[in-house]
């Protein structure tokens, strides 16, 4: 039987990175479970010989489309972990546009230490909060209790206002 008191502070996420970004993961997983929560983070870290397969498209672009849909579907909040190079990613630009049609929540956190940098396209479209490196803060945008954006240096940035429905 679950302990309901940790079935409170259990969330089911999805952390969209760049590969270079994946020690980061690590580390904001251990930010928020430091804190109490149980982080469920269903998103997946290529080695770098799955990375090269798919790269030199030996991997099907569908068949990876696929697998993250089915990873994403199960995530209440899309987590886009943002890192100087974040913002050239294709798979992450995709995982954010997928994740806004599946009407999930999406917060962008700035990797610990970031300095401002270029937002992916669609984080920009689709972000429904924008938080620095600080647990409360992350939590309370994971949980909707937050729904600003914020520079790495704490200064506050207007939301773009858009309309969302599930298809």
């Amino acid at each position: 039987m679950s302990d309901p008191k940790s079935d409170s502070k259990r969330r089911h996420v999805f952390i969209s990175h760049h590969h270079k970004d994946n020690a980061e993961v690590d580390k904001l997983s251990k930010l928020l479970n430091r804190k109490g929560y149980d982080i469920r983070n269903s998103s997946i870290r290529a080695k770098p010989a799955s990375r090269e397969r798919l790269e030199k498209g030996l991997v099907k672009k569908a068949v990876v489309r696929r697998l993250l849909g089915m990873k994403m579907s199960w995530a209440g909040t899309l987590i886009v972990l943002v890192g100087r190079d974040t913002h050239s990613r294709p798979w992450v630009n995709w995982e954010i546009k997928q994740a806004a049609k599946m009407g999930k929540r999406i917060v962008g956190v700035w990797a610990q230490g970031a300095q401002e940098c270029d937002l992916p396209e669609n984080l920009i479209k689709y972000r429904d909060a924008m938080v620095g490196w600080n647990s409360e803060n992350i939590m309370d945008a994971i949980d909707g209790k937050d729904n600003t954006s914020h520079l790495p240096s704490g200064g506050e940035f207007p939301m773009q206002q858009i309309g969302r429905a599930n298809c």
